[in-house]
């Protein structure tokens, strides 16, 4: 296993890294990236940590999305499991935006 410098919102990380995987991880870093500056840039959250979560879940949210395509017959998700994911998401969004507010 080897190690891989990369940059996220500006600042260095060391990750591990398994022989062969390089351009996978490079790429889950930029996806990551990505949606973490997308957030910041949205203005309503500064801490490094806030931004994470929300990039995090958003990226597994759209992760779900993509498998439930490519894999029909897991069946899709249930609009009422939607429609309680999009709520979650959004008080998150909105307890995050008063960032000053939380620890």
């Amino acid at each position: 296993m080897k190690q891989l410098e990369v940059q996220i919102m500006g600042q260095s990380y060391l990750l591990g890294c398994p022989d062969g995987g390089d351009a996978r991880l490079l790429d889950a870093v930029e996806q990551v990236d990505t949606a973490m500056c997308k957030i910041r840039d949205a203005g309503k959250v500064r801490a490094r940590d806030r931004i994470a979560v929300l990039a995090a879940i958003n990226l597994a949210f759209d992760l779900s999305d993509k498998l439930t395509a490519a894999s029909p017959q897991l069946g899709a998700p249930k609009a009422d499991d939607r429609a309680r994911l999009a709520a979650l998401i959004q008080r998150l969004d909105e307890s995050l935006s008063s960032d000053d507010q939380l620890i």
